[in-house]
């Protein structure tokens, strides 16, 4: 976008960035610029369509080229604007905590049937490694008896997930600590633990996309020298805390599922399931304790 005085419409503005984000081989070219000029204009979406002839004003422009700049750079979308949706819920996001993924929608959906079909009616719900309380919160949302405790070894991360619990006006229960060490000793038996913990192959951090690699936490994202530290010490803990004849759920990498429920399976857990994500990936693993003597 050059800084003549030629008239820079939403369409045209729209139409040049779109091309830009499609030259560097962004992923979504055309959505990016929509979300950025969006949140540029103080407007939603939709409202981009019913003004596409009105020109931008200078200091509008200023400020959109300055939001394109920063994707060039490949900082996410949802680090720039500040938001994130998941499970229709508008979330605070940032670089103190990874963006929420759809894929994550999956475990939400599987910890729901579990409440359902375990027929629970204010379930105890711990959420491990909550970040920006996605899950916690998509949880709360649908469940308004149970109790959530969204716990984190990170406090940055949990002041935003306490952040997002009070503009969404949610109940959770933040606590700080490493894995389900975070809970007081007087915790009741669980009903529900859920997790998306890092799970990501050290030797494989700066092989991923630039959004992730340059810009999100690593220590939300690495996982040891396979990715599944976090979750080795993870499952004992939960197979001592879940009362009996209640659930553990685990998203996974593509490739885990299988060192997942066997993980599962020599801690006594049992009916283990894996569900698959819309892109087809072994996402989620689900298993059940057995009831108790």
């Amino acid at each position: 976008m050059s800084a003549s005085p030629e008239t820079w419409t939403v369409l045209r503005v729209l139409t040049w960035t779109a091309e830009r984000f499609g030259q560097e081989g962004l992923d979504s070219p055309r959505l990016d610029a929509e979300l950025l000029l969006a949140h540029c204009l103080g407007v939603e979406r939709v409202r981009l369509y019913m003004d596409h002839e009105k020109p931008l004003l200078p200091e509008e422009l200023g400020r959109y080229r300055e939001l394109v700049r920063r994707r060039l750079r490949r900082e996410p979308v949802a680090y720039i604007t500040g938001t994130r949706e998941f499970w229709s819920l508008p979330l605070v996001v940032s670089d103190r905590v990874l963006v929420p993924r759809p894929e994550t929608e999956t475990l939400v959906e599987q910890a729901l049937r579990i409440v359902g079909e375990l027929g629970l009616d204010a379930p105890l719900i711990v959420d491990v490694g909550t970040g920006s309380g996605a899950i916690a919160l998509a949880l709360a949302s649908e469940l308004p008896r149970a109790r959530v405790l969204a716990l984190d070894v990170d406090p940055a991360a949990l002041e935003v997930a306490a952040e997002n619990a009070r503009r969404l006006e949610l109940e959770l229960t933040p606590l700080r600590g490493d894995l389900l060490d975070a809970l007081p000793p007087d915790t009741g038996p669980l009903d529900l633990v859920v997790a998306n913990l890092p799970y990501v192959a050290s030797a494989e951090l700066d092989g991923l996309q630039p959004e992730v690699a340059r810009w999100e936490p690593r220590r939300a994202l690495d996982g040891g020298p396979d990715g599944l530290d976090p979750l080795r010490r993870l499952v004992p803990q939960a197979a001592a805390r879940l009362g009996g004849g209640r659930a553990l759920v685990l998203e996974v990498g593509a490739v885990q599922a299988p060192v997942a429920t066997r993980l599962c399976a020599e801690h006594g857990f049992e009916a283990a399931r894996v569900v698959q994500d819309l892109a087809g990936l072994d996402r989620v693993v689900c298993a059940l304790r057995p009831p108790r003597p």
